[in-house]
C-alpha cells in the first residue's frame, strides 16, 4: 500500500460500507441458501460472512486490541481459510456441513467484530500505521469475498434442477446487436509493469519492473456468445489440434461441450444467470469459460490470448476507466454498445496466457498474513480486468486475478490478441 493513505474518518466509512454491503448482498437469499456448497472450490454464503469477520479478528483485533474477547475460540479453526501460520483449518469440502453456528450466530459474530473494530480504529495506538494498512487490506479482502459469494451462489443454485433466480432484476440492460470487432494496435517496446502511484494495491502487483513487448494488437471488445457458438458449431470441442494437452484431457474427463451455464431446451439457446434462466443473447460476452476453452477458441480464431503485460500496457495506453458492480447495474455482462466500450472492466475477467508467478524482486510480508497471495504462485493463470460483480476499487490496470486453467465458475471471458 502507498504511504499516502485515507483519513481515519474515510477508513471508518469504507469499513462500515463494506461490512454492511456483505449482509445486504445476501438479502434475497432464503435461509436454506446460506449453507449451499455445490463444489469444493465454492463456499457457502454463511461461511463468507464469517470468514471475512475472522480476518479482522485474527489480524487486527487479537494482536492489537487490548482485552479483546473472542465470541467463540472455536471459530479460529472453523473460519480459517488457508492460513497455516495461524493454525488448523476446518476441511474446505465440509464448509457446507456447518449448520452450526446458525446464521443468527454468524451475524452476531459480525456485529461483535464490527463493534470491536470501530473501537480499535478510534483509539490511539503505537502500531497505528500497521493497523491502518491491515484494515485497508481487510476491506479489500472482504470485497473480494463479496465477488466470490456471487459466483459461488450462482454455481450452487445451478446445481438445483429448479434453477432458481438469486435476483430476478439482475439481468441488466436489454439486448442489443453485436458491433463489429476491430483491433487496437500497439507498438510495444520496453515498458513498465506493476503498480505505481498512490492508494492501495495487493502485494502481488509489486514491484514495478520493466518488460519488453513486441508490437501487438488486441481486440477492441470481448468475444460474444454468437462468436463462441460458431466455434462450437465448427466442432471446436471435438478437434484435439485446437487444445492444449491438459485442456483436452479435462474435456474428456468432464464431458465439457459448451461454456458452463449454457442450456438448450427445445432448440432454444438459454443460459443460467443470477436472474435465473434467460435467453442467450448473441451480443453479450461469452462467460464462464475456462482458460483451456479461451485458449482453444483463440487458436481456432487464428489469434491467441494476450500476455498480462500486453493487457496492462494496452489499458494504460487507452486510458480505460474502472467499472464494477458499484458503478453499474446488472449481475451479468452486457454487450458492448459503442467503439469506446472496450469491456476491459465491468463485464468479464479476461484470461491471459501468463502464468501466475512472482514479479522480479517480489517478497511476501512476514508472518501468516504473507500467505495472502504468494503461496498460490504455482500452476495458475493470470486473468485481468474485472467482471460485472467486481468492485470498481479492484478494477485497475495492475490487478492480478488468478485461477487454475480448468476453472469455469468465475465470470471469465475472452479477449483476443495477435
Amino acid at each position: 500500500m502507498s504511504p499516502e493513505r485515507p483519513s481515519r474518518e474515510d477508513l471508518v466509512a469504507a469499513f462500515r460500507l463494506t461490512r454492511d454491503r456483505s449482509v445486504a448482498d445476501c438479502a434475497s437469499l432464503e435461509p436454506e441458501d446460506y449453507a449451499l456448497q455445490a463444489a469444493v472450490f465454492a463456499s457457502p454464503p454463511k461461511w463468507h460472512l464469517a470468514h471475512t469477520s475472522w480476518f479482522f479478528e485474527t489480524f487486527l483485533l487479537k494482536p492489537f486490541l487490548a482485552d479483546y474477547q473472542a465470541i467463540d475460540d472455536r471459530y479460529e479453526v472453523l473460519f480459517n481459510s488457508y492460513y497455516n501460520g495461524v493454525g488448523e483449518q476446518h476441511p474446505r469440502e465440509q464448509r457446507g456441513l456447518l449448520s452450526r453456528p446458525s446464521l443468527s450466530e454468524v451475524l452476531a459474530y459480525r456485529r461483535h467484530v464490527d463493534e470491536a473494530m470501530l473501537g480499535l480504529l478510534e483509539e490511539s495506538h503505537d502500531e497505528a500505521e500497521v493497523i491502518h494498512q491491515r484494515t485497508v487490506l481487510g476491506i479489500e479482502h472482504e470485497r473480494q469475498h463479496q465477488e466470490l459469494m456471487y459466483t459461488d451462489i450462482k454455481y450452487s443454485l445451478a446445481a438445483n434442477p429448479l434453477l432458481p433466480a438469486f435476483d430476478a432484476e439482475g439481468w441488466g440492460r436489454a439486448a442489443t446487436p453485436a458491433r463489429k470487432q476491430l483491433w487496437d494496435a500497439f507498438e510495444g517496446g520496453l515498458v513498465e509493469q506493476g503498480f505505481a502511484g498512490t492508494g492501495f494495491c495487493f502485494d502481488n502487483e509489486l514491484p514495478r519492473h520493466p518488460v519488453f513487448l513486441q508490437p501487438f494488437e488486441l481486440a477492441d471488445r470481448l468475444v460474444t456468445n454468437e462468436e463462441y457458438q460458431a466455434f462450437v458449431d465448427d466442432g471446436g470441442y471435438e478437434r484435439p489440434e485446437l487444445w492444449l494437452a491438459d485442456g483436452w484431457a479435462f474435456l474428456q474427463e468432464n464431458d465439457c461441450r459448451a461454456p458452463l451455464h449454457w442450456l438448450e431446451r427445445d432448440g432454444e439457446a438459454l443460459e443460467f444467470t443470477l436472474a435465473g434462466v434467460q435467453q442467450r443473447e448473441d451480443a453479450r460476452p461469452v462467460c464462464h469459460v475456462s482458460g483451456y476453452e479461451a485458449d482453444a477458441f483463440a487458436r481456432w480464431s487464428n489469434a491467441r490470448l494476450p500476455t498480462e503485460g500486453e493487457w496492462e500496457f494496452a489499458v494504460k495506453q487507452l486510458g480505460e476507466c474502472a467499472q464494477g458492480r458499484d458503478t453499474q447495474t446488472g449481475l451479468h455482462p452486457v454487450a458492448s454498445r459503442a467503439a469506446d466500450d472496450r469491456q476491459y472492466f465491468g463485464a468479464c475477467w479476461q484470461w491471459t496466457q501468463s502464468a501466475y508467478s512472482p514479479y522480479p524482486g517480489f517478497r511476501p510480508a512476514a508472518g501468516a498474513i504473507g500467505e495472502y497471495n504468494g503461496k498460490f504462485m504455482s500452476n495458475q493463470w493470470v486473468l485481468r480486468g474485472g467482471s460485472c460483480v467486481t468492485w470498481s476499487s479492484q478494477a485497475r490496470p495492475t490487478y492480478r486475478n488468478f485461477f487454475y486453467p480448468q476453472d469455469r465458475w468465475q465470470f471469465s471471458g475472452i479477449r483476443l490478441a495477435r
